[in-house]
């Protein structure tokens, strides 16, 4: 079940213009520059996914959200799956600047029998983080300059690859640290919800201090590369997120 763990671990739009006689360009821009400049109203997005057993039978549900803002940016994810014997129940709240540089992470829940609170403060100044759980547990973490949360690296990887790029190999923070490299395999047809569609699959190596996970991820060849299914192959099958629409 560590698949939650890529999730959290895991452009923009073109519009037709009719062309400006330069002298009204001139005055706009005039105006413009006299005006106050209006504050952006936050852009929200929220995905909802179902969690499926290899079998596609659905074993829980995911949702992911996202806000952005001129002061920042902000993301959650919840998951709330069960297996025979072990259940998980987990939220995760990110903040980052608007350079996706993290600056707090806060996740609890219930992992089997498991209880979850935690919380990671960045500082890029001195390039660390604070970690603190819910019994009185506190480490510094060493950090790049601008660390990045799971949370946080997901809607990375989507901006990126919108313009035609892919992250460099890096640690992801979601309470340790996970270094993680994706590779570009090129586009696929997928089918989500009964229905057919392109998709610009990547390859995610997740390595942590004990552990190693390959991830499949598809993303939709939209503006916003919109993440619409992700699957993990683990030692009972492959198992899936997968995009309700």
């Amino acid at each position: 079940m560590n698949f939650y763990i890529i999730f959290t671990a895991i452009a923009g739009l073109a519009f037709a213009q009719t062309p400006v006689p330069p002298k009204k360009l001139a005055k706009a821009a005039e105006v413009a520059a006299a005006a106050p400049a209006p504050k952006a109203a936050p852009k929200v997005e929220s995905l909802h996914y179902n969690v499926n057993w290899p079998s596609g039978l659905t074993l829980g549900e995911a949702d992911l959200t996202s806000s952005s803002s001129e002061s920042g940016l902000s993301f959650s994810f919840k998951v709330d799956a069960s297996i025979p014997g072990f259940a998980v129940t987990e939220s995760a709240k990110s903040r980052a600047t608007t350079e996706f540089c993290s600056t707090e992470l806060h996740k609890e829940g219930v992992r089997g029998k498991r209880k979850l609170d935690e919380k990671t403060e960045f500082d890029p100044a001195k390039m660390k983080a604070t970690r603190t759980t819910g019994g009185g547990g506190k480490s510094e973490i060493s950090t790049s300059q601008c660390a990045k949360d799971a949370l946080t690296f997901v809607q990375f990887v989507r901006r990126e690859l919108a313009v035609g790029r892919l992250p460099a190999q890096q640690k992801v923070y979601y309470g340790g640290g996970y270094s993680v490299r994706v590779q570009f395999i090129g586009t696929q047809k997928v089918t989500i919800g009964g229905e057919s569609a392109e998709a610009e699959k990547l390859i995610a190596t997740i390595k942590g201090p004990t552990s190693e996970v390959t991830a499949d991820l598809y993303f939709a060849k939209d503006a916003t590369r919109t993440p619409v299914l992700i699957q993990v192959p683990l030692a009972m099958g492959k198992f899936s997120m997968e995009l309700v629409r």
